[in-house]
């Protein structure tokens, strides 16, 4: 449509921008436009081979690019202010492209111990069979990441931040300032509306868009935003890779930009409040909330964050046994380790998230049998405080 708004010269909240991107291909449709195609015909052969050698082709075969995969992309990007995006079939779709489509053997790469537990096992693991070597460092200590990198050798400052599950935080401008390496942030539990790590000299910007960006539980996404450059870069490791997002599950994951403003407002809410509660109850012992003033990092929160996010993490005190009984008492809330939809999720990452570490391992990233992470949906918040009270008395009979 020749009168389609754009947003080129206005300057809205990056919520409006959730509503308003990735429609330049809807024409008069509202709704994503799903094509659910693996193959497009060309016109010509001179069509199908400059097609075949692009990195933006849409109307080739779904593995290059399609046309709904395509316009999830472009909202991301726009949300994240990047030149673009990739979506994969997966967050950890993603992160495998990111990590091997820029290193190769003898890269070195500097990471943290506060990991969710699959990227750290693809660290640990994976990459050494690659001749990828790594470095783990505590990632909430700026120095610690620049003492790191070995001049001319290091490739990649990963980052994830707020971390899985302990919400530890990482400093965005910290981190780029430090020269050399290209530099990526795991921003899924702040999700493009809680902050944008490209703003602070970030390179780039990754999501399991699975979780708040999907927002309902129903499709499997992952997405990497930053320049061009580095996209096609990957864009060509991903094509062989193929790990690429399916039409259906894109057009859910715009579906969940539209929404994402709403529901960030309500999980915020109730996890401020719930934060407030469980610091006041003899039985936690620590509470993680970003925009809480108690958590060790808030002044950082504070400077980096537009949202305090939808996750919460909690000690309890005690052991296994309370831990497993405070997960399996809620009823309202379910047992489940994903997050970001609408339903409160519990979780008890060193049975779940992180069972494949090691002792020594889960005590670097903090985790113990008493720690409990928390997704907060759109329930009510008084009914969820409830639940969560009535849990306690449970796992403390």
């Amino acid at each position: 449509m020749d009168d389609e708004p754009t947003t080129d010269d206005l300057t809205v909240a990056p919520e409006t921008t959730a509503i308003l991107a990735g429609r330049s291909g809807n024409g008069p449709a509202l709704a994503p436009v799903v094509w659910a195609s693996s193959t497009f015909e060309s016109a010509t052969v001179a069509e199908g081979r400059r097609m075949a050698t692009s990195t933006s082709a849409d109307r080739f075969y779904s593995r290059y690019g399609n046309p709904t995969v395509n316009a999830f992309e472009e909202a991301v990007a726009e949300l994240e202010g990047a030149e673009g995006a990739r979506a994969f079939a997966s967050g950890m779709g993603a992160v495998t492209a990111v990590v091997l489509g820029l290193c190769s053997s003898g890269s070195h790469v500097v990471t943290q111990r506060q990991l969710y537990a699959g990227t750290q096992m693809l660290f640990q693991a994976v990459c050494p069979r690659f001749g990828i070597d790594v470095t783990f460092v505590d990632g909430t200590d700026p120095e610690a990441w620049e003492a790191a990198v070995r001049p001319g050798a290091t490739t990649l400052l990963f980052a994830e931040t707020p971390a899985n599950p302990r919400l530890d935080l990482v400093d965005l401008d910290r981190l780029a300032a430090v020269k050399g390496p290209m530099k990526v942030v795991d921003s899924t539990f702040a999700t493009p509306l809680g902050q944008r790590p490209l703003d602070h000299g970030v390179d780039l910007s990754l999501h399991s868009a699975t979780k708040a960006i999907g927002g309902h539980n129903d499709v499997t996404l992952g997405v990497v935003a930053g320049s061009r450059e580095l996209l096609d870069w990957i864009w060509g490791f991903a094509v062989l890779q193929g790990a690429n997002a399916a039409p259906y599950d894109a057009a859910g994951g715009i579906r969940g930009l539209r929404t994402l403003g709403v529901r960030l407002r309500q999980q915020g809410a109730t996890a401020a409040a719930l934060a407030e509660v469980l610091e006041a109850d003899e039985r936690v012992t620590e509470v993680r909330y970003p925009f809480s003033p108690s958590h060790p990092q808030y002044e950082l929160a504070r400077r980096q964050m537009r949202l305090g996010g939808g996750l919460l993490t909690f000690e309890l005190a005690g052991g296994l046994e309370e831990g497993s009984r405070f997960v399996e008492s809620t009823k309202i809330c379910r047992l489940a380790t994903s997050l970001g939809g609408p339903e409160t999720l519990v979780t008890h990452p060193a049975s779940t998230t992180h069972v494949n570490l090691l002792p020594e391992e889960l005590a670097d990233a903090g985790i113990t049998p008493a720690t409990v992470r928390m997704s907060l949906g759109l329930e009510d918040t008084d009914d969820v405080v409830a639940d969560v009270r009535r849990a306690l008395d449970a796992a403390f009979a």
